[in-house]
Parts: structure tokens; sequence; C-alpha cells
């Protein structure tokens, strides 16, 4: 007898009657929660009818059955005509309307992927233009380029003649190590102008 040791199960608990070593219901209905849970059980049901059930199920079946017929008992008490039916068709309704949504959602994150494409698409357009045009500026950019090292070759050239210009680039010929921060300096000067 799971209810203990002389305490009745709270199935026989319920119904006034003393708990039998073999009661059907002691193992699933407790001595302290078992008969408001069995009160609905033989208000929807019947005692009879839900032991009859129960003893022609097999041993290992017999705790989900007992759930299955508390879940239905407590939904007929709260809505006697339709009981879990009720419920089961929320649900389907809920399913119904989530499905309804997911389906937006993914036709929204369709038309947010082609105006993402084609967002992307114009920006390289954008790009490539812009680089077309970039290549003209470097051209000039490089004029501007060979103008400032023709200035700073003069400027060293004035400097004291301790850098000549060549065709193949400028060569600096050996200097200490002081005069040659005063160099960089007046190169630094010349570029920022």
């Amino acid at each position: 007898m799971a209810a203990g040791a002389g305490s009745p199960c709270g199935a026989c608990k319920f119904l006034r009657r003393k708990c039998a070593s073999d009661c059907i219901f002691a193992p699933y209905f407790c001595s302290e929660q078992g008969p408001a849970r069995f009160a609905a059980i033989h208000k929807v049901f019947g005692a009879s009818n839900v032991s009859k059930l129960l003893l022609h199920l097999p041993v290992h079946d017999r705790c989900e059955a007992v759930v299955t017929i508390a879940y239905e008992a407590q939904a007929r008490i709260r809505d006697p005509v339709y009981g879990c039916v009720a419920h089961i068709f929320a649900l389907q309704q809920q399913v119904a309307y989530l499905q309804a949504q997911l389906v937006q959602v993914k036709a929204q994150l369709a038309n947010n992927l082609v105006d993402n494409r084609n967002s992307m698409e114009n920006q390289w357009t954008t790009a490539a233009t812009t680089a077309i045009e970039g290549n003209n500026n470097s051209i000039d950019q490089q004029n501007v380029s060979r103008d400032h090292q023709g200035m700073m070759i003069m400027a060293m050239q004035d400097y004291g003649g301790a850098i000549s210009a060549k065709s193949e680039g400028i060569i600096g010929k050996k200097r200490s190590h002081n005069d040659m921060g005063e160099l960089q300096e007046l190169a630094l000067r010349m570029m920022r102008n």
C-alpha cells in the first residue's frame, strides 16, 4: 500500500472506506493530495468505472492512464460540454495562428533579402563608378606628386648640394645623423605645404 502504514490512500479516504492492501488506487493517489484529485475523477467517471478501467490495463500503463483520466475529469468540471476538446481546439487555433505568423515572417525575410541584394548591387555599381572616376583623379594626383618630388629635389639641392637628382631617383650622400634629421624635417615641411 503506497499510502503508508495504516492510513488509507487518497481515493479510499475520499470514499470513506477501508483501504485494502491490494487497492487499485493506492499507488496513484497519496493520502494528502489524493482526495482532492480523486474527487473530480469520481464526480465525472465514478470510482467503479475507473477501477475497472485500471484493472484492464497493464501495470506499466496505469500511471499514465490515471494522469489522463484526472486531466479529463478536471476539464469536464471546467467545461461540462466540451471537456478537454475545448482546450485541444484552443491549442489548434494557437498553432494555426503561429503558422500564419511564420509564413508572414518568411515572406518578410525573403523581401528583405531581395532588398539587400538590390542594395548591394547598387553599392557595387557605385563603387565601380567611383573607382573609374578615382583612376582619373589618381592620374592627376600622380602628376601633383611628381611636382612635389621635383620641389623636394630642388630644396635638397639648395640645402648644400648634399643630394643630387638623377633620372633613377634621389640618391643621398653620406651625412651625419644630425644632418639627416634636418633633411627629414625639411622634407616633411615641404610635403605639408
